[in-house]
């Protein structure tokens, strides 16, 4: 991984800070490095499993994100801060509405316009209406390579998802799938679609 990626998320996520998009009862655990409850069976997702899915990810400005289970709207900005047209899905209405309010509160302090997260529907993985997408980030492991989302990257696009514990990096390169493993033993919460 170059260091300038490695450093170009390090920063955003430095701006992006989490413990705006905790719930107030859990934000004296921002510093802690593993997932934090954010109510309704979702999480927050560990700081160092965010760094390294950002880094493999390589998202660049201009490139249209589409990330999925967009829980506390933490990784949308951080998306948003690597200079990314970012776009959140979420299928529990209530993180909806709590994500969006937390994009709004950091694009104030920011000065910049907010990210928005969209209302997933239920039995449809991704926003397939407004592919292709550069780049797919997937928050929540949908135990299987999840095709419908492979199939809304673009030519040159980049999936990172976490699948039975493996993180998978997709590809797709000449209209196929490339897929890589990067380590093994990650948690997530079961992707719902």
């Amino acid at each position: 991984m170059p260091r300038e990626t490695a450093e170009r998320v390090r920063e955003a996520m430095r701006v992006a800070a989490r413990r705006t998009f905790l719930p107030p009862s859990v934000r004296h655990l921002a510093s802690v490095d593993r997932p934090i409850g954010i109510g309704w069976d979702a999480t927050n997702s560990q700081p160092s499993t965010v760094a390294r899915m950002l880094e493999l990810l390589d998202a660049r400005p201009g490139h249209r994100v589409l990330d999925v289970g967009a829980g506390s709207g933490w990784t949308t900005a951080i998306l948003a801060e690597l200079g990314a047209e970012a776009v959140g899905v979420e299928l529990v209405p209530q993180l909806v509405e709590q994500g969006n309010g937390n994009l709004a509160a950091h694009a104030a302090s920011t000065g910049r316009p907010a990210p928005r997260i969209r209302q997933a529907t239920d039995g449809i993985l991704g926003l397939p209406e407004d592919a292709p997408w550069d780049r797919i980030l997937v928050s929540a492991d949908f135990g299987r390579l999840p095709d419908a989302l492979v199939a809304q990257l673009a030519e040159g696009g980049r999936m990172v998802a976490p699948v039975a514990g493996a993180m998978l990096v997709v590809d797709v390169r000449d209209g196929r799938p490339h897929v890589r493993t990067d380590g093994t033993g990650y948690a997530f919460v079961p992707l719902r679609g």
